[in-house]
């Protein structure tokens, strides 16, 4: 039986990419393409692919972050982030959010398919080229106490922090959310609040710290 694979990334030439080099191994079958986080979430309910390559910097909804809401429902799907970051951030952020193994982008399409057959197997994939600061952030988080935006914020406050921090305006965001300006308004103190941070440029940094969004 063939392994089931929705490719989640925001840029046409590289899903395109990625598809016809993977699609040449019988054992993988393509089932679906993503743009962003939220077609991805839309399509893995859809499709219940076996696992997702999931891109993790995308507009609107970032990978992190759909790979917690998926895993929330649908918690047998193994999800693969695929990155062209190597920052702690990145790296724990998509761990923390469920996902069980990491890439980066430069990687060969050999090792993509190996990280695939290693997940469907229910063990972690974790690429040799980042395997040594794994090791070292692990050691790091061992001596101290760690917070993140995961155990700070709800969901939805996630989501309106990122799209604040992509610099769309109130209306944009609560056109985005399907929700009014005025509930936008109120996530928006509540995510200030909480973090203690009360300028945009700062709610900005702290996104960016958090890997919500990049600077790519």
């Amino acid at each position: 039986m063939s392994i089931k694979v929705l490719l989640a990334e925001d840029h046409h030439i590289m899903r395109q990419g990625l598809r016809s080099l993977l699609e040449q191994h019988s054992k993988i079958s393509i089932v679906g393409e993503a743009k962003d986080g939220r077609e991805t979430i839309q399509l893995a309910q859809k499709l219940e692919p076996d696992v997702i390559v999931m891109d993790i910097s995308m507009p609107n909804l970032n990978g992190m972050e759909a790979t917690y809401q998926i895993l929330e429902d649908l918690p047998e799907v193994k999800i693969i982030g695929l990155s062209v970051h190597s920052d702690e951030q990145f790296i724990s952020g998509m761990f923390r959010a469920g996902a069980c193994g990491y890439l980066l982008k430069d990687c060969v399409i050999d090792e993509l398919v190996s990280a695939i057959d290693t997940v469907v197997r229910n063990q972690i994939y974790i690429s040799p080229s980042i395997s040594k600061q794994v090791i070292k952030d692990y050691r790091q988080y061992l001596d101290k106490d760690e917070t993140s935006v995961f155990n700070l914020l709800s969901q939805r406050e996630r989501e309106v922090l990122q799209l604040i921090a992509e610099g769309k305006s109130t209306k944009e965001v609560a056109d985005k959310l399907y929700v009014s300006e005025k509930t936008i308004a109120t996530h928006r103190q509540n995510i200030m609040n909480k973090l203690d941070i009360y300028s945009i440029p700062e709610l900005v940094k702290y996104a960016i710290k958090e890997g919500l969004i990049s600077l790519k």
